[in-house]
């Protein structure tokens, strides 16, 4: 009994201690997404529906800008970007912060690399990341969006460190797949 006991004591501090990583399926069909995004700092509106018709779309959403783990990720993202170009495939961060912040996001952090767009309390909710139960702030979650809309791939950890190595695999592996067809 005393096992039981433990072994259950465990599970519920695990799962208390543990962040909750909700999030959109694979094989879940992307929300719609139109907000205000930036690139090189010049903000522009943002369409996910048209970023999905030059390929494939990686999708990550991260807490705040200007953060430890979101910059480390923002510099790892940078640094990968003409990777993903080369698979066709077009990155885009998002989190709550307003535009102003990611104008200066996309230049410093993002390295003019790759642009970084603005969502809403919905936008968040719609796609399952919403962070400690704050609906104005995501988790760390990366999406691979196929064209057709369809999630091909989800990572949602709040340590930054998998979500590029991770996101480029699942890129290149649906890539191959189009390839075989």
């Amino acid at each position: 009994m005393r096992t039981l006991f433990r072994a259950l004591t465990v599970i519920c501090v695990a799962t208390v201690l543990s962040p909750a990583s909700a999030a959109l399926p694979v094989g879940a069909k992307a929300p719609a997404i139109n907000t205000q995004a930036s690139l090189a700092g010049k903000p522009f509106a943002f369409s996910l529906a048209s970023a999905l018709k030059k390929g494939p779309v990686v999708l990550y959403f991260y807490p705040a800008a200007f953060t430890q783990g979101c910059t480390i990720e923002a510099h790892e993202f940078a640094e990968a970007t003409d990777d993903f170009r080369k698979e066709g495939a077009t990155v885009i961060g998002i989190s709550a912060d307003k535009i102003d912040t990611l104008n200066r996001f996309s230049r410093e952090a993002c390295r003019d690399k790759f642009a970084v767009a603005s969502a809403s309390p919905a936008t968040i909710k719609a796609y399952d990341v919403v962070f400690d139960k704050r609906p104005n702030l995501s988790d760390r979650t990366s999406y691979v969006i196929a064209p057709d809309g369809m999630i091909v791939y989800v990572h949602s950890d709040l340590s930054p460190q998998d979500h590029v190595k991770n996101t480029l695999a699942a890129v290149r592996a649906w890539k191959a797949k189009q390839q075989r067809r």
